[in-house]
């Protein structure tokens, strides 16, 4: 896949930018999600946390919005966001 320049970014910063993120049902889920966000986004707070499980419960899909302010910032989000154990994908 192209990588396309930092220069030629459809984002403008700062924005709020929405990421999906689904892993396992579990009870704290959404409490680990939003404290791996909060490292990278100080502004984020439960409020921009919305959650729904699949249809069978056994997932729990999340729209985290932050508060982007660079890409290495989402991009180093996303990289932490796929790299743990609770996640099984971000979008």
């Amino acid at each position: 896949m192209k990588e396309i320049p930092r220069s030629e970014s459809l984002i403008e910063y700062p924005s709020d930018f929405p990421i999906k993120v689904m892993g396992p049902t579990h009870v704290d889920f959404v409490a680990t999600i939003t404290a791996v966000v909060l490292d990278f986004d100080p502004t984020f707070h439960a409020g921009k946390v919305e959650a729904r499980p699949s249809a069978k419960g056994n997932y729990t899909g999340l729209t985290v919005t932050v508060r982007a302010v660079s890409r290495d910032q989402l991009d180093a989000l996303y990289t932490a966001l796929s790299a743990h154990p609770m996640v099984k994908i971000v979008m």
